[in-house]
């Protein structure tokens, strides 16, 4: 029920560097779609999925289900630049943002803080990916 991508966020998510066990930061998740399609492909790891928009997280609760259940997936309603990982929650193996105009460039002061929240929510061999690519580019976190 509704995981159908486009052929844009298929490709992206055929270019991530996926494998089972990873844990995955989706942020600007929209419906999920792209989220869903991740957690098929990380076998016992998981996908948290953000999004600033609570009709997003809404939608994406609700084409989820399954993946939620099954604890592949979670959701949480929060801008990226105020993203931190729960109290015993462990650290990311990859982030990745697409359509995010803080990490594309558009707002480089929200994209500075951005950053800084992901090395603290990343493992130390963390990596971010954002659109903008072939398809996708990696970004570095240190600046």
């Amino acid at each position: 029920m509704g995981t159908e991508l486009s052929p844009r966020l298929r490709a992206i998510v055929d270019a991530l560097p996926l494998s089972n066990g990873l844990r995955v930061l989706e942020i600007g998740c929209g419906p999920g779609a792209m989220a869903r399609a991740i957690a098929q492909r990380i076998g016992d790891g998981h996908v948290l999925a953000i999004d600033r928009s609570a009709k997003a997280i809404a939608q994406a609760r609700a084409l989820s289900q399954e993946e939620i259940a099954a604890g592949r997936l979670s959701l949480r309603q929060m801008a990226a630049e105020e993203f931190e990982r729960a109290p015993g929650e462990a650290p990311y193996d990859i982030a990745v943002a697409i359509r995010v105009g803080a990490l594309d460039g558009r707002y480089p002061e929200a994209g500075r803080r951005i950053r800084r929240r992901l090395v603290a929510a990343l493992s130390p061999q963390g990596r971010l990916f954002i659109d903008g690519g072939d398809p996708l580019r990696e970004i570095a976190l240190d600046d």
